[in-house]
């Protein structure tokens, strides 16, 4: 039974107590790589204890289609849509505010209580999807272990808006509940939003900070996503969480060629989906069954108590993420895990302003926070600008970004003139100990690609007019593997000057200290008369096969012709 039923009777029997005569109906305010197949208003605590984002859907319909990519959503915008902002959030108060669910000791049991689909179904995608998720029992275990800071939080989210509480297991069929689970669609976060969609609903994304990973934010912004989905299909979430995959436009297609063909229009009846959403919504329901039921499965779950996690302490501006992490006293792996939005060594000079801790910390974190003056919440190095800088090499030099170093500085523009100082903010740690930012994430996966496949590592820098497409042929390599190399996406912009990580085939890896990196260059060879691939990789130490796999078209001809221009990667130290 959902809130709005509950709600419903308790007005019902009120009435019957007070000998109303009249009663009107309630109407909720309106307002604007695992698995195969808010905060408080108004307070005056230091510090909030999350337990959910009590909004209500805006009463707009959703006009923009989304196409499907894996575990990803495609923006398409249509000319009619109003902003989703048009109207504001506004939570039901004094008689009509839903009951709050009646305490539990186990999450998993107040799951149950408030399931609102129909896990009934004997669909054989359900029953392929059950078979997989029971076979596979230290899965499950890993996304338990994985969802357990979070858990609380989105689970009370869902509940008090009153939608079906399985919704709060869909980040194990998007991200396996990794806030930092990125896909080949561009997609980000542990309800994985691509860029639009993200921008759409609010989140917002920057060099510091990334909102789709923000465990807060982005859960707000998705079921503010799927009630709006859920409003366009009647209330049939099925429908919306097939929308939520593949886009409302492509389930309104697929039912509007059921109604041409005099066939049912629910969610099992619909056979023209993509592939990918056709399998979306029977992970949900089979996981929905495997929870319910789990000892049915062999399943056995690590209990989650029914109490908060986290709490949001305000931070009042920018604070060294290893700073805060030893006022908290917690390691900085747990406040990046609580805190997986932040990107960089510190939170955004632009905000959000708030880190979540421990709850048991909340209260000691906020009263050193209170004696540490702001000015030494992130450190600053002094820098007397050389000639030839630009903001954009001492920024990169740095670390840091053009912008920060502007604001620091009250700089209006781009001009800066040799002789003058800079106060730039830098980490207060080495590297390496901002384990989970982005820069340390690539250097761990760029680790484990090596060791796993003994391929060696180049660097290219982004020429004007390279494409990722273009540089994956010049370099015999998948453009979806180049991208994910670099945590980006195939249809992700490439910056001119940026560095790309291009893994190959063959040789030894590098060290990824700049001395290994100006060893081994690219270099552009014109093919002489009496030239061979034996003879020019004899001459450059490189191998026959290496030079024709870093030349593929040149590979496919029967002989090398003069003039003939290759690409050959040559260590410096080597070549003859």
């Amino acid at each position: 039974m959902t809130v709005f039923r509950h709600r419903w009777a308790l007005v019902f029997a009120a009435s019957l107590l007070s000998g109303c005569q009249s009663l009107l109906p309630i109407k909720p305010t309106e307002t604007g790589e695992d698995n195969p197949v808010a905060a408080d208003a108004a307070s005056n605590r230091p510090f909030t204890v999350i337990t959910g984002v009590p909004l209500f859907p805006s009463d707009e319909q959703d006009n923009f289609e989304l196409e499907t990519t894996p575990a990803s959503l495609t923006v398409e915008r249509s000319s009619t849509r109003q902003p989703a902002d048009a109207a504001i959030p506004v939570a039901l108060a004094g008689p009509e505010t839903a009951p709050p669910p009646t305490p539990s000791k186990n999450l998993w049991d107040l799951t149950r209580d408030n399931f609102g689909l129909d896990l009934a179904t004997d669909d054989p995608r359900v029953t392929a999807q059950l078979n997989w998720y029971k076979s596979h029992p230290r899965y499950i275990s890993r996304v338990v272990d994985r969802a357990k800071r979070y858990y609380h939080h989105v689970l009370h989210a869902v509940i008090e808006r009153g939608m079906p509480a399985e919704i709060a297991l869909l980040p194990i069929v998007e991200s396996a509940y990794d806030p930092f689970a990125y896909s080949h669609g561009r997609a980000a976060g542990p309800w994985q939003f691509i860029p639009g969609t993200a921008r759409h609903f609010g989140l917002r994304k920057s060099w510091w900070y990334d909102g789709r990973r923000d465990i807060t934010a982005s859960t707000q912004a998705a079921l503010d996503y799927l009630e709006q989905l859920a409003r366009r299909f009647d209330g049939d979430y099925l429908l919306a969480l097939a929308g939520y995959n593949a886009g409302g436009g492509n389930v309104s297609k697929a039912m509007r060629h059921n109604r041409k063909k005099g066939r049912p229009t629910d969610f099992w009846s619909l056979s023209t989906l993509p592939r990918e959403t056709s399998a979306y919504v029977p992970k949900l329901i089979a996981l929905a069954r495997l929870f319910k039921e789990p000892e049915k499965y062999g399943i056995e779950l690590e209990p989650l108590a029914d109490e908060p996690y986290f709490a949001a302490v305000d931070t009042g501006g920018q604070i060294d993420l290893a700073q805060a992490a030893t006022l908290a006293e917690i390691s900085i792996d747990e406040l990046y895990l609580l805190n997986p939005g932040f990107n960089q060594w510190a939170t955004d000079p632009e905000g959000p302003h708030q880190l979540l801790v421990p709850v048991a910390k909340a209260e000691a974190f906020q009263q050193a926070l209170a004696q540490l003056p702001v000015e030494k919440r992130v450190n600053w190095t002094r820098y007397k600008i050389r000639q030839g800088d630009s903001l954009s090499t001492i920024a990169k030099a740095h670390k840091t970004t053009v912008q920060t170093i502007r604001t620091a500085n009250n700089l209006n523009d781009h001009m800066i003139r040799a002789g003058q100082m800079l106060l730039i903010p830098t980490a207060s740690e080495e590297a390496k100990i901002y384990a989970y930012s982005a820069g340390q994430r690539q250097a761990k996966k760029n680790q484990r690609i090596a060791l796993r496949s003994g391929k060696q590592k180049l660097r290219y820098q982004v020429k004007p007019g390279d494409s990722f497409w273009e540089i994956a042929q010049e370099h015999d390599v998948g453009v979806r593997e180049l991208a994910s190399w670099n945590q980006m996406a195939p249809g992700d912009p490439l910056r001119v000057g940026k560095e790309l990580v291009i893994w190959q085939a063959g040789g030894q890896t590098l060290a990824s200290n700049s001395d290994s990196r100006n060893l081994v260059r690219k270099i552009g060879y014109r093919v002489r008369s009496g030239d061979s691939f034996a003879r020019i990789a004899s001459r450059f130490n490189v191998g026959v096969n290496d030079i024709k796999r870093w030349n593929s078209k040149a590979a496919q001809a029967k002989y090398l012709q003069p003039g003939q221009r290759l690409t050959l990667y040559v260590d410096v130290r080597t070549a003859h």
